[in-house]
């Protein structure tokens, strides 16, 4: 078993990331000029492939003269016919060094495509349905303070992840870099947990989406739904990037013109517009109140209730990281896209929020009526849009909370697979999850995602919300977690370059928040988790601890603990974190000319230092 925190571990990770070069058999010239450079004691390089690269050290890529001889003039078609069985019968002594799968994913995403898979992966149920029981629970003051805390939180993470993701831009992206940067244990821990998060999404979104079609019609069995919804996102996995990129895109498009739609509708219906009259501006706040509960204390924790569904609804927004080798220009398409996205799903999230919160009561009894967590006929928007008395609109938005939840599901399958692709390559799962086709599909990642996706043919058994319940249990704090280890892996990439005597300016892209952004975001997602084990354990209306609420919310915790734990018995690895003197900071990081870097910047200043202030904020922020 090789040590996964040498550089030379590392080295052979990370070439299997790249694109080959070329698909043909390496070939010696023939050039006059080439042959009389060929002597006996000699030797020649033979140029191979990415992949091959990763396999062979310097002295295996070099062959005799005396087998370059036989390869040029033909002589023997059994000895010099093949290059690569001479390649393979130099290696035989070395028959212990494993070649990693060459993996050539396609860098045809650019940052529009970028943008739209990650607001593919975090608008959905969390925003259109999940919104309206933490509104029950906390009360619209708790739904959007809640929401603004966690995309503070979320602010440094995209930063980090942008600069990580610049300068590395490989698939899987924090999958990597936590094994890389801080600890292989804690690395595989968090990528099993955040492989669940998106393995058990796929079902979920399908029979979201068969509950959702119940609006309509609830006599067509559930399943012909689901059949029909997952052969459809298939379909749309196993075109090549660029087409499934194209296709996210105008699922895309449909939520964000959705939630301008409903923006403008809420405003006007909040100004007393509607059909019904009558100015409603902050009413709800005051009757009955802002928080819910009586005293403080049940106040606080009807505000700790509402941290967690914040951050799953976030969650997806680390897309933009996932997608970094199957992207154009990562070093500008990456923090273009990340910065961009945070901005446009959090200005969704805290705008059609708090214009829920003026238009439907947190005790509307229609909040708690759906028949399960993913049942869009408990979702607010729906709600507020009957408040309002506007016919037709209703059908519309449940139309629309259709099309946001097959986005979610299709952009599952695309997350899923790329992290099983990473996650293989490390080591974490069996390296057949690794193999990636001429068209750029890790097709057996894909087809694996799509296996477990049959779980959502449960639809129409009457216990699929208890099996629900528990799937989603297994990785219910899985985001958070990842986003503290993205911090966690951002800080001890930064201690390593001070260790190393590395300098920030060879970075693609810099953090805006930078360490001390990282340091806070790290410490209140840790608060996040410490209010969600006290709500987990102590739930809202209950009269003490409940081990079953505690199991529900908390699941995935333990499910952590004995991964680390268990990976650290197995290598019997006792240190702690990678040594920072250790750390490979070299292999697979994108190289930065420092003389050609600073001319770029002093040009940029200059030329930044002559536009509008409006511009540079915006070049600044966006």
């Amino acid at each position: 078993m090789k040590n996964p925190l040498s550089k030379e571990y590392w080295s052979e990770v990370v070439e299997g990331f790249k694109p080959a070069e070329t698909n043909e058999t390496p070939r010696v010239s023939r050039d006059n000029e080439n042959e009389n450079e060929i002597s006996e004691g000699n030797t020649v390089e033979i140029p191979v492939t990415a992949g091959e690269s990763s396999a062979f050290s310097q002295s295996e890529k070099k062959v005799s003269a005396t087998a370059t001889s036989h390869l040029i003039h033909g002589l023997d078609s059994k000895e010099g016919s093949n290059l690569n069985q001479i390649t393979n019968d130099v290696t035989s002594n070395n028959t212990s060094e494993e070649k990693l799968q060459e993996v050539t994913m396609n860098k045809d995403l650019d940052v529009r495509h970028l943008i739209t898979l990650a607001v593919g992966g975090a608008i959905g149920t969390g925003l259109f349905v999940n919104s309206g029981a933490a509104l029950t629970t906390g009360g619209p003051a708790s739904l959007v303070i809640g929401w603004v805390i966690v995309s503070t939180c979320l602010f440094t993470v995209i930063n980090a992840l942008g600069e990580l993701a610049a300068a590395f831009p490989i698939v899987g992206g924090f999958n990597v870099y936590i094994t890389r940067f801080v600890d292989p244990a804690l690395g595989f821990s968090i990528n099993i947990n955040y492989l669940a998060q998106w393995l058990v999404l796929l079902p979920l979104e399908l029979v979201a989406a068969s509950i959702t079609i119940r609006y309509w019609n609830e006599e067509i069995n559930s399943d012909a739904w689901v059949a029909i919804f997952y052969t459809v996102i298939g379909l749309a996995n196993m075109l090549d990037v660029k087409s499934f990129g194209e296709t996210e895109f105008v699922l895309s498009m449909v939520k964000i013109l959705a939630i301008i739609g409903f923006t403008i509708l809420g405003i006007v219906l909040t100004c007393g517009g509607g059909p019904h009259g009558g100015f409603l501006g902050g009413k709800y706040w005051h009757t009955p109140g802002a928080f819910v509960g009586h005293t403080s204390g049940t106040k606080f924790k009807g505000l700790c209730s509402v941290f967690v569904t914040a951050a799953f609804s976030y969650s997806g927004i680390e897309m933009t990281a996932v997608s970094a080798a199957e992207s154009k220009n990562p070093r500008e398409t990456i923090p273009k896209a990340a910065k961009r996205t945070f901005w446009l799903i959090t200005a969704s999230y805290v705008t059609i929020l708090t214009l829920v919160g003026c238009l439907v009561p947190y005790n509307d009894p229609r909040l708690l009526n759906g028949s399960s967590s993913v049942d869009a006929a408990s979702s607010p928007l729906v709600i507020a849009i009957e408040n309002g008395g506007i016919r037709g609109l209703p059908s519309l938005m449940n139309a629309i909370i259709l099309i946001a939840i097959i986005s979610v599901a299709n952009s599952s399958v695309y997350a899923c697979s790329r992290c099983m692709v990473a996650m293989a390559h490390i080591g974490n799962i069996p390296k057949l999850f690794s193999r990636v086709d001429r068209k750029g599909r890790p097709l057996n990642a894909i087809l694996a995602t799509l296996f477990f996706g049959l779980l959502s043919f449960i639809a129409a058994s009457d216990k699929q919300e208890e099996v629900f319940t528990w799937l989603s249990a297994l990785s219910g704090l899985s985001t958070i977690f990842c986003w503290m280890a993205i911090n966690l892996s951002h800080i001890r990439f930064r201690q390593a370059m001070t260790a190393q005597n590395i300098s920030l300016d060879e970075l693609p892209f810099i953090s805006q928040t930078g360490i001390i952004g990282s340091w806070y975001g790290f410490i209140v997602l840790f608060l996040v988790l410490v209010a969600s084990f006290w709500t987990s354990l102590f739930p809202i209306g209950g009269s003490g601890a409940d081990v079953q609420s505690f199991f529900e919310g908390y699941l995935s915790f333990p499910i952590l603990i004995v991964c680390y734990f268990g990976h650290k018995l197995y290598f019997k690895r006792k240190q702690l974190m990678v040594n920072l003197d250790e750390m490979d900071l070299i292999s697979n990081r994108r190289p930065v000319d420092l003389e050609v870097r600073r001319q770029e910047m002093a040009m940029e200043k200059e030329a930044l230092a002559k536009r509008s202030l409006w511009f540079r904020f915006l070049h600044i922020w966006c």
